[in-house]
């Protein structure tokens, strides 16, 4: 399943910042960020709906994050 994300993350930076808390709660998963986009949209392709632990982890590092239809 492909999760869609509304995000605040605007820079590369703030993207390496997140990798491994990312990269730790997906660890099979394939996410990326599209920063040109103006949502700075997260998107993330998973076996399982880890939406709610994807929203808190990026709340806990300060980031707006919301999930798209």
């Amino acid at each position: 399943m492909i999760l869609v994300f509304k995000t605040t993350v605007t820079k590369n930076s703030e993207v390496k910042k997140l990798k491994v808390h990312l990269d730790a709660l997906l660890p099979t998963s394939k996410w990326n960020f599209d920063l040109a986009n103006c949502d700075n949209i997260l998107r993330v392709d998973t076996a399982e709906n880890k939406s709610g632990l994807i929203i808190h982890t990026m709340n806990e590092n300060g980031f707006d994050c919301i999930e798209l239809e």
